[in-house]
């Protein structure tokens, strides 16, 4: 007996996670919402794919490395699933970055809220901003660098990374070197106190590399960025002390191997290989997107003062029929959803209106 049902009736949870991320997307991009709100969306959109990667597209990287060869029940192969998986979200993740820089960045400097390079930045801002590093910046960073007595250092997951290349003048050596972008510092700072532009940390920081380099000449910088296997797998009939079990997953979540490597598209071909061979990361795990990296930082221009680019804000209010009043008796909850469910079988009359005292 042969069936009716289609072969292709089943999708991968991957594959429909990615396109409900998708519909996120599409939110950032449509028009109905103010900008700012749409900006969020851009945000929430990569927070959304950082956590796909670091759970759904671990956990197939390590039923490939256990050898399962189990089929989906779309009848794929983990490392099938996988490379669709990473081309899909690559996909996803450029047209992000494109609408970013083609729609939604000169809108939003249409509306005079701009993102700017350091080289944009006026004379007067850049002598106070250079101020401001001295202060909060420079004291937090921790610039390494890579040589035979200094191992390549170890790059946590999520984290922004410059990685630099410098150059010893006497000696002539050519060295590379990483900085980590502080994450307890805001992404973007104001470049100025009259207008809304913004800076990103990276930037500022990469204008006083020769403060943290002294006397090195500093040839090229890029940014980078490594997501890393970060799904807690406890099996709790197994472990005699699930509390214990859980302190030595959670421990050994933050050296979880690679799963994605962002980087700019300018980077030099050697500092990838570098990240590549160090890292451990294979070349079509690889993601080159446009400046910025680690979009979650766009949500430092929301709290601007801007309510008009912003949804109108919700002000909560109590239905009448569970307003106080002046009785000995508080209150019946259950009795005032009866009432309504009745007064809106009775008249058909929806909800909302029943609600809103009508």
């Amino acid at each position: 007996m042969t069936s009716d049902l289609q072969s292709d009736r089943y999708l991968d949870r991957e594959m429909s996670w990615l396109a409900f991320n998708r519909r996120v997307l599409d939110l950032a991009q449509s028009e109905e919402l103010p900008l700012l709100e749409r900006l969020r969306f851009v945000s929430i959109f990569t927070s959304n794919l950082d956590e796909f990667f670091m759970v759904r597209v671990a956990g197939l990287k390590r039923r490939i490395a256990a050898g399962i060869a189990t089929r989906s029940v779309t009848g794929k192969l983990p490392r099938d699933l996988h490379k669709e998986v990473i081309e899909k979200s690559r996909e996803l993740s450029l047209l992000q970055s494109e609408y970013l820089h083609s729609t939604l960045l000169p809108a939003l400097a249409d509306e005079g809220i701009r993102i700017i390079r350091w080289s944009d930045v006026s004379g007067e801002d850049k002598a106070r901003l250079s101020s401001w590093f001295k202060q909060r910046v420079f004291p937090v960073l921790t610039p390494l660098a890579v040589d035979p007595s200094h191992p390549f250092p170890y790059i946590s997951g999520l984290s922004l990374n410059l990685a630099i290349s410098v150059k010893n003048p006497l000696t002539k050596q050519v060295l590379f070197a990483r900085v980590k972008i502080p994450p307890m510092l805001e992404r973007l700072v104001r470049a100025s106190n009259t207008d809304y532009d913004f800076v990103p940390l990276e930037d500022v920081i990469a204008a006083h590399l020769d403060l943290l380099f002294p006397g090195m000449e500093i040839l090229q910088h890029h940014t980078f960025r490594v997501t890393r296997n970060e799904d807690v797998a406890v099996e709790e009939d197994d472990a005699e002390n699930l509390l214990a079990a859980l302190e030595r997953e959670l421990q050994r979540r933050r050296f979880g191997p690679p799963v994605r490597l962002e980087v700019e598209q300018t980077m030099d071909h050697e500092i990838l290989e570098l990240l590549l061979e160090e890292l451990e990361v294979h070349p079509e795990e690889v993601f080159h997107l446009p400046w910025p990296l680690d979009l979650r930082g766009l949500e430092s221009i929301y709290p601007v003062n801007r309510d008009d680019l912003k949804f109108a804000p919700f002000v909560p209010r109590t239905s009448k029929s569970l307003d106080v009043v002046e009785s000995a008796s508080e209150v019946d909850i259950f009795e005032a959803m009866r009432t309504l469910k009745s007064c809106y079988i009775t008249r058909m009359t929806p909800f909302p209106r029943v609600f809103n005292g009508s």
